[in-house]
């Protein structure tokens, strides 16, 4: 898993099938002192988050996990929105 800040949205008119229903959000990963670490990507949004918000980010097969998501080309997702960091 990742944390991330969401910084953007992405809109997209036409995509594959298994994303409609899907917010597209664009995320900063952070280090768990909320500094930047890499690049920008783009995530399937599962819960909600806004522009602003620290994010968990899941990645790969297993953001797939769910029956409804099983045949989903989702790679990335945000699957938790954080209220703290504690290091």
């Amino acid at each position: 898993m990742i944390l991330a800040k969401v910084v953007g949205n992405v809109v997209a008119t036409k995509k594959n099938d298994t994303l409609v229903g899907y917010k597209l959000m664009v995320v900063q990963p952070v280090n768990a002192d909320l500094t930047i670490n890499g690049n920008q990507k783009v995530a399937a949004d599962y819960v909600g988050a806004g522009i602003g918000e620290y994010v968990l980010v899941g990645t790969g097969s297993s953001v797939r996990v769910e029956d409804q998501r099983k045949n989903s080309t989702v790679d990335m997702a945000i699957i938790g929105i954080i209220d703290e960091v504690l290091v």
